[in-house]
């Protein structure tokens, strides 16, 4: 009498502790930024209500560079994308194009602001506005830093084969990360460049 098979039992799935690690540093982040755009609302809206500008005078603010700087980061969350759909499709050469490329958007992004630093002529000293200008940008330069560091980390890690279609846990929480800093941006960018 023969036994029947057994189907053999089901892969066990690996825990995505860093997708939720990451997802939590974001929430995180999000929710400083969300603070500092929203004192700095609150002083514009209050130099506003008193008849003053929330700019000293003689500081103007190109919305040029802003511009830019959206666009090259709205460019590089399709590239973090485009690496995320590369690696569930095996593609390791689209994966490590498209990661290079979010780096490199990255830093175009880094030098924008500091070249837009540099053209502004806004003194921390010569208004009440000034130093939580330069916080919030220098703080979102610095998630800029830190999502580069995490996507380069991810990219010499699928350059070892660690990602792939199966275990793609690492390139998605880049990913995560990456859109976060992105959309922190895109409304810092209409609450301070655009609205002024």
């Amino acid at each position: 009498m023969a036994l029947p098979s057994l189907a053999p039992p089901p892969e066990v799935q690996r825990p995505r502790v860093l997708v939720m690690g990451t997802v939590f540093a974001t929430v995180a982040a999000v929710m400083v930024f969300a603070g500092l755009v929203g004192m700095w609302v609150l002083q514009r809206t209050a130099a506003f209500n008193a008849g003053q500008d929330t700019l000293p005078a003689g500081v103007s603010i190109p919305l040029t560079q802003p511009n830019v700087m959206l666009f090259g980061l709205l460019m590089s969350s399709v590239t973090i994308q485009w690496a995320v759909a590369s690696v569930k499709n095996d593609d390791r050469v689209g994966t490590y194009m498209a990661l290079g490329l979010t780096i490199l958007f990255g830093v175009a992004y880094i030098n924008m602001t500091a070249y837009l630093w540099s053209i502004m002529g806004f003194e921390i000293a010569e208004h009440t506005t000034a130093p939580l200008l330069y916080t919030i940008t220098g703080a979102h330069v610095g998630m800029t830093v830190i999502a580069i560091g995490f996507v380069g980390l991810m990219a010499f890690r699928a350059l070892a084969g660690e990602y792939t279609s199966r275990h793609d846990d690492g390139i998605v929480a880049a990913a995560i990360f990456w859109h976060a800093m992105v959309a922190v941006y895109c409304v810092f960018w209409h609450a301070i460049y655009v609205m002024k």
